[in-house]
């Protein structure tokens, strides 16, 4: 088992974030809720309690009993976790006279304390709390406060147990690894071996003991996700796994052939099925997005199953769940509330009565992506941008005929094409283009025209919770919107998309 740290979550934005940052040092982490952990096992080197949205001064906040882990493991509380540790311990937690919220600068540092150590006087860090600790007990030394905060960092004099009042995992703390690299390599001792290739070692060796000589059958979708899983299973268990790509008609242009041939480069044993008419019928004059979606799952599910059944012996459902998907099932506050629901074959295991196995459930989407790279998953499959389940379904507002997705995928391809041509694809998390159920007038050599308009939409990320559009050239939107007009009949108006996430989503449905 790797030397692992445990994250207590108490609800924070941030906690996946802090995950993140800890695996970015080659450390194997895992996120449970405050009141739902493991038992404490030798490889556990270390403790980690997140932020969260509560107050520690009200009476139905969390408030864990720590005794479990204090003066026993090393033990850092960020935020939240600070000031419930000051709380414990007979220290003053008080609202904030000043709500601190974004950047701001160390004005005293500690650099002889072990959390400290290396961290510059005045670092920038990043506040987000509307609490301060106001007193500390006499055994809890102060190490770092800002200009607002005295109390910005504290260690308990005889353990290894901080708390700080910032976030080191956000970006805009710009020591913040340092210091958690300071926690989990300097204090807490983990070896860093938490790698790609370790991952793959372990995964593929699990992976044979799980499945011995079992068949798997898994859904491919063209995306990273799927086709990482399909990788590790193939390494795993070679011709018994069987793989499944479905057309829907709702895929890119050519996409079914390109990614066929992708993967058979590949060694995987893909069939693909042209499923097109089979959603094209239940989705006739639905114009509702979550109907929409509703039906392209349903569909999916029928025509996976009975391609999974034509396979002799299938014992296991492979799938491509990554730790967010893992995480969000048993958040603090439970699944979150829909805003939308996701095709994918979250359905399938009940109804076709298979074990499911989970490659890549322990793994972040960025993870997912070095994995991909160290097994020789090829470039197009590995940098693609991230694609909605439903396909151009929820990109065609109103209902969907054939002719609509012909005329979608088209100017997708032209933008799409374009991004590539000019050295902007890696720079966009995701892009794609919305065709808009409204007709505009226009001018055509000497014909007036009453034609659809498109939107195109572009935004930068770093894991699609939160998104900014992309400042795209004028030039190139000017080229692609005049490419779009000239080549694409029935298009005669582009729109460019500058809203952010939030308030909007990424997509439009």
């Amino acid at each position: 088992m790797h030397e692992t740290i445990l994250i207590l979550d108490f609800g924070s934005q941030y906690t996946q974030l802090i995950a993140r940052r800890v695996r970015e040092l080659n450390i194997y982490c895992e996120i449970h809720p405050w009141n739902h952990f493991p038992e404490i096992t030798p490889n556990i080197k270390g403790v980690i309690l997140s932020g969260s949205p509560y107050s520690v001064r009200d009476s139905a906040s969390p408030n864990p009993d720590l005794s479990q882990f204090r003066g026993k493991l090393p033990l850092l509380g960020v935020c939240y976790g600070a000031q419930l540790m000051a709380q414990q311990g007979g220290g003053e937690v008080m609202p904030s006279k000043i709500r601190e919220y974004g950047r701001a600068n160390l004005q005293t540092v500690d650099n002889a304390d072990k959390l400290f150590n290396n961290i510059s006087q005045h670092s920038q860090v990043w506040m987000s709390h509307g609490d301060t600790i106001a007193t500390v007990p006499d055994t809890y030394k102060i190490v770092a406060g800002t200009h607002d905060v005295r109390v910005a960092g504290y260690h308990i004099s005889g353990e290894n147990t901080w708390g700080i009042q910032f976030h080191p995992e956000v970006y805009h703390s710009t020591e913040g690894t340092q210091l958690l690299r300071n926690f989990v390599v300097g204090i807490c001792g983990c070896s860093q071996d938490w790698t790609p290739g370790s991952f793959i070692n372990d995964t593929v060796e699990d992976l044979r003991n799980k499945l011995g000589n079992d068949k798997v059958v898994l859904g491919l979708s063209g995306g990273v996700d799927s086709s990482v899983a399909a990788l590790l299973l193939h390494k795993a268990i070679g011709s018994n796994l069987y793989c499944i790509f479905v057309d829907n008609g709702l895929l890119r242009k050519n996409e079914f052939e390109s990614v066929l041939e992708s993967y058979k480069h590949m060694g995987l044993n893909v069939k693909g099925v042209d499923a097109k008419a089979e959603f094209y019928g239940p989705l006739a004059g639905v114009t509702d997005p979550e109907t929409k979606r509703k039906i392209i799952g349903r569909v999916f599910i029928e025509v996976f199953d009975r391609e999974a059944h034509l396979i002799e012996n299938v014992k296991w459902l492979g799938q491509g769940t990554i730790y967010p998907d893992v995480i969000e099932s048993v958040s603090v506050k439970g699944p979150s509330a829909t805003i939308k629901s996701h095709h994918n074959v979250g359905g399938l295991p009940e109804t076709m009565k298979m074990k499911v196995v989970e490659p890549l459930r322990l793994l972040f989407k960025d993870e997912v992506r070095r994995v991909g790279d160290a097994l020789g998953l090829e470039h197009n499959i590995l940098h693609r941008h991230p694609f909605p389940g439903p396909g151009l379904a929820i990109r065609i507002l109103g209902d969907i005929t054939e002719e609509k997705v012909r005329i979608l995928q088209e100017v997708d391809d032209i933008f799409i094409g374009g991004l590539k041509k000019h050295g902007l694809y890696n720079h966009v998390w995701q892009a794609g283009v919305i065709l808009l159920p409204v007709q505009s007038v226009g001018v055509m050599g000497d014909e007036r025209t009453y034609e659809n308009a498109v939107a195109l939409r572009a935004v930068t990320s770093t894991d699609g919770m939160t998104a900014d559009w992309c400042h795209l050239p004028y030039e190139f939107l000017g080229s692609i919107s005049n490419e779009i007009i000239n080549k694409v009949k029935g298009i005669n108006r582009v729109v460019y998309d500058i809203s952010s996430k939030p308030p909007a989503t990424i997509e439009w449905e």
